[in-house]
């Protein structure tokens, strides 16, 4: 058994459709942090700040920062698993995606755009299935 199957609590290999259920999460995390990652770092920022405002009240770097933890996180939450080198990173890159989006949340929450947080804690809740689903057998 290798660390890129899901195990359930006793280390038996689950069943057929959480593991799909798990690569199908993965892929679309992947997507959606790897697009913000480009979106960020290839829309010019006035125009970025026209979609969403915060990109243009922010630092460039911070903005850029952003973009660079959004494209490890993306990678991260799916090339170990898939390439089965270093397996275990993938549920430490969906830690990882999951405290970026509390951290989003929080962000969105301080400057009154809580209305904004929604898709964030989809995301966590993404993240949190992966991490759960891809935990190293204990």
């Amino acid at each position: 058994m290798t660390l890129t199957t899901a195990h359930t609590a006793s280390g038996e290999k689950p069943s057929k459709a959480l593991n799909v259920g798990l690569w199908i999460v993965q892929a679309l995390l992947a997507l959606t942090f790897v697009g913000t990652a480009f979106w960020k770092f290839l829309t010019p920022i006035p125009k970025l700040a026209s979609m969403i405002p915060w990109a243009g009240q922010v630092a460039p770097a911070f903005l850029y920062f952003t973009a660079v933890i959004d494209l490890c996180g993306g990678l991260g939450v799916l090339l170990p698993s898939l390439t089965r080198i270093k397996p275990g990173l993938t549920t430490l890159a969906a830690i990882g995606c999951a405290a970026l989006q509390l951290c989003a949340v929080a962000f969105h929450v301080s400057r009154g755009e809580a209305a904004n947080t929604p898709f964030n804690v989809f995301l966590v809740a993404l993240s949190a299935f992966v991490a759960w689903g891809r935990r190293p057998n204990r």
